[in-house]
C-alpha cells in the first residue's frame, strides 16, 4: 500500500466487466486504484502481484470454478473479493472456507463491492446480501466439540478489532488467545471444515448457530 491508497487487480474474462469495476473502486471515497487487470489470474501474480485486494471472479473462460486459484491466493496472503455471476450459497460457502473475505453476486452493484474491497484491504470479512443469506440457511450437522471457553473467544474476537482487546476483556494473555483460536482451527479441520481465515471462522460459528450474521 502507497501512503493511504488503497490498490486491486481485477480478474475478470469480461473487458466491460473489469472496466466497470475500475470505475466504481476509483469513484469511491477513498478511491482504490486499480493497478491491474485481465482474464487470467496471472494479472495477480504479475503486474498486481502488490495490490492490496484481488477482485476475482470464478469463472475465467471455462465451465469450472476458478477454486484452485483462489485457494492458492489466500495461501499466498492475498485478500480475495470473489465476484461472481453465480448466487449460489454452496459455493458462496467454499470460497470462505478456502480463504476469501467476501463473496459477492455480480447482482449486487458497485456500493457492496467498493465496500468489500475496502474491508478486504484492512483484512475484515465484508457480508453482503447474498452471502448473508447464505450464511442464515446454512446449519451443518457435524460440528466440532468447543469448550466454553474456546466458544466465548472466538465471539469475543469476532466482535473486537484485535485479539489484544479480546485478552484484555476475558482478563488473559493475548498467547493464550492465539492458542485457543489454534486449537479451533485444529478442531474443525479434524472434522474436515476447515476454516483458515477469520472470514472462514465466522461462517463455520454463524453455521454452527453460535453466533447470527445480526451480531456481527
Amino acid at each position: 500500500m502507497a501512503g493511504d491508497e488503497l490498490t486491486a487487480v481485477v480478474v475478470d474474462d469480461h473487458p466491460a466487466v473489469r472496466a466497470g469495476v475500475a470505475h466504481w473502486l476509483a469513484s469511491g471515497s477513498p478511491p482504490i486504484r486499480v493497478v491491474a487487470e485481465g482474464d487470467d489470474v496471472r494479472a495477480a501474480w504479475l503486474d498486481g502481484a502488490d495490490a492490496d485486494v484481488v477482485i476475482l471472479d470464478l469463472h475465467l473462460g471455462g465451465p469450472a470454478p476458478a477454486l484452485g486459484d483462489l485457494k492458492r491466493l489466500a495461501a499466498a496472503g492475498r485478500r480475495v473479493v470473489v465476484y461472481s455471476m453465480r448466487a449460489d450459497d454452496d459455493i458462496a460457502l467454499r470460497c470462505l472456507e478456502l480463504g476469501a473475505l467476501s463473496y459477492l453476486t455480480k447482482a449486487e452493484g458497485a456500493e457492496h463491492l467498493v465496500e468489500a474491497a475496502r474491508a478486504a484491504a484492512d483484512g475484515r470479512p465484508y457480508t453482503p446480501p447474498s452471502l448473508a443469506g447464505a450464511l442464515a440457511g446454512d446449519r451443518s450437522a457435524h460440528r466440532p466439540a468447543l469448550s466454553a471457553r474456546e466458544t466465548e473467544v472466538l465471539v469475543e474476537w469476532f466482535q473486537s478489532e484485535s485479539k489484544d482487546f479480546v485478552a484484555h476483556r476475558l482478563g488473559i494473555s493475548q498467547n493464550t488467545v492465539n492458542s485457543h483460536l489454534e486449537r479451533i482451527r485444529v478442531k474443525y479441520a479434524q472434522i474436515g471444515r476447515e476454516a483458515p481465515t477469520k472470514a472462514a471462522l465466522v461462517a463455520r460459528a454463524i453455521q454452527d448457530g453460535l453466533i447470527s450474521v445480526d451480531d456481527l
